[in-house]
């Protein structure tokens, strides 16, 4: 898949995920997919998704860097969110937090089949 292509095709993804349009996340999300080396499945990781959702009401995925080097995309998300109760054990109660995430995605026969993600737990530290 040609560069230009596969970053469209992860932007359509992100919205997809910002628009919490979880009967076509299967359009975007290999079968197999892993996160962090765990197999989750397109069943296990959209319960993955709706659970950030459930705990950060006004989540929103901003893609502030995106390189794409078929088979893979790297990206650096911005998030500007108010998590409810502890987020990665952190008592965050609904205090506005601004964090990053660095993500790398596989794709495989056209779909997201492998996520490795870390979240800069210590920019959400230093506003608590």
């Amino acid at each position: 898949m040609p560069k230009a292509e596969l970053s469209d095709l992860y932007k359509a993804y992100i919205a997809c995920l910002n628009g919490q349009d979880w009967p076509n996340l299967g359009r975007f999300v290999h079968d197999e997919v892993r996160h962090n080396g765990r197999l989750l499945g397109v069943s296990g990781y959209r319960a993955m998704l709706e659970n950030d959702f459930d705990a950060i009401p006004d989540l929103h995925f901003d893609i502030r860097l995106l390189i794409s080097d078929p088979p893979h995309i790297a990206s650096r998300l911005h998030f500007d969110c108010t998590p409810r109760g502890t987020f990665l054990g952190l008592p965050v109660n609904g205090k506005r937090v601004s964090f990053a995430e660095n993500v790398f995605y596989r794709f495989r026969d056209g779909k997201i089949a492998d996520v490795w993600s870390i979240l800069d737990k210590a920019a959400i530290e230093s506003q608590l």
